[in-house]
């Protein structure tokens, strides 16, 4: 087994569309053992990334491992190690749940049947169910057991939760992905693209936002939540229209003025409090927040 430190490596990855240079010049370093975060707008290059590292896309030029090994030249490798769930999962229609499940397991070394009847159980799926009659979200439930059911080193998911609803999606994030983790601390690692960033908010390690094929921001969550704050000063009268150094984003509502900031909180508080302001209160963002201040 390759020891790699790095689950994930890619490093200058381009990748072109005709003209289009949907990946352009990516670097990204995925530690082992991490729920790490891949974040950004439609467009910015997050599937045509997972595409790559899956082989399902070979790059243009740059480099990409995963565990240390090349997707295109050590596949089998590679795939015996991953699970992927992307955002449009389809089976052999004329199978049933329980057929699809025999399917994926046959393709598997080890196969954790004490979790996939778990999760059918959670997910309340009947296994003799054709896939066929199943609703898009319980197709991703199904290819959600079927992923978490091998037991894969590297869990690659792809707006794996667009389709279920609030109670089933909460209770996959905290509970599901948190226990695949937890059974194996250290060794299994989560590499997610999701649009729902507040949901997993509290499982993110570590997190990229790409934007135009690159990475703009790459931080540890806490790491970000100290960084990014946001600051609330309230005034005995009108706000005054301040534009401060160090302030990403400043709006005014009456008495009250509020900035958020990037790591030049101190600087930002010093200049406010020359105006005497009643009161002062900074926070942390939440990483949804710290992705729409990143992305303006």
């Amino acid at each position: 087994m390759n020891d790699a430190v790095n689950a994930i490596e890619v490093e200058g990855l381009i990748r072109r569309f005709g003209r289009t240079e949907a990946v352009d010049g990516l670097d990204l370093s995925v530690p082992r053992g991490t729920c790490y975060g891949f974040f950004g707008r439609n467009g910015a290059g997050k599937t045509t990334t997972i595409k790559c590292l899956l082989n399902l896309l070979r790059p243009d030029a740059g480099r990409v491992r995963v565990f240390g090994m090349d997707p295109a030249r050590d596949e089998l490798q590679v795939k015996r190690r991953i699970a992927y769930v992307p955002d449009q999962v389809a089976f052999y229609p004329w199978m049933s749940a329980r057929e699809a499940l025999d399917y994926a397991a046959s393709f598997r070394r080890h196969w954790n049947s004490t979790v996939e009847v778990d999760l059918l159980d959670r997910f309340r799926l009947d296994a003799r169910q054709p896939v066929s009659g199943l609703s898009k979200g319980q197709r991703t439930q199904l290819a959600l057991i079927a992923a978490i059911a091998a037991d894969p080193d590297l869990l690659i998911l792809d707006e794996p939760t667009s389709g279920l609803d609030p109670i089933v999606r909460r209770e996959f994030i905290q509970a599901v992905i948190g226990a695949y983790q937890d059974a194996d601390p250290g060794r299994r690692t989560v590499f997610v693209s999701t649009h729902l960033i507040a949901e997993f908010e509290g499982l993110i390690d570590r997190f990229t936002i790409i934007e135009g094929g690159r990475a703009s921001v790459t931080l540890d969550a806490d790491e970000a939540r100290d960084k990014y704050r946001k600051v609330r000063a309230r005034f005995a009268g009108e706000a005054p229209d301040l534009r401060l150094p160090g302030a990403l984003r400043q709006s005014r509502n009456g008495r009250e003025l509020e900035l958020v900031t990037n790591g030049a909180t101190e600087a930002v508080l010093a200049e406010l409090r020359r105006w005497s302001p009643e009161s002062v209160t900074t926070e942390s963002l939440s990483l949804e927040e710290i992705f729409v201040a990143a992305s303006r």
